[in-house]
């Protein structure tokens, strides 16, 4: 038995905004764009854009799925702050639902590789 969460159309996540969701809960305090960038290229062994990376972290925050905050300024980084990215609860939630559908459409299938 399983209990289906229903999705409102729009609110699923696409492949990209769940990997860089992934890449976020997996670097906790480190997920600033550049990082989250080489996580999801280490372990996917797919290349993306910095660019890829920020404006879909935009289009998540806009969708109040993550929120950001900056560090305090450095030298190191020639004065600038950095900004920190986290999920909110409405991430959380968003990633298990999208997560879940996909298992439950492939629960039961067989493939056949060639």
């Amino acid at each position: 038995m399983f209990y289906f969460v229903e999705m409102a159309k729009g609110d699923s996540l696409g492949e990209f905004e769940q990997l860089v969701m992934l890449a976020i809960l997996r670097l906790r305090d480190e997920a600033y764009g550049m990082t989250v960038r080489r996580e999801i290229e280490d372990r996917t062994s797919r290349e993306c854009s910095i660019g890829a990376v920020y404006a879909t972290l935009d289009r998540l925050e806009v969708k109040r799925l993550v929120k950001s905050h900056e560090t305090p300024a450095s030298e190191d980084r020639g004065g600038r702050p950095r900004k920190i990215y986290q999920l909110t609860a409405a991430g959380q939630q968003s990633l298990q639902q999208t997560q879940k559908a996909l298992s439950r459409m492939m629960d039961g299938l067989r493939f056949a590789w060639k």
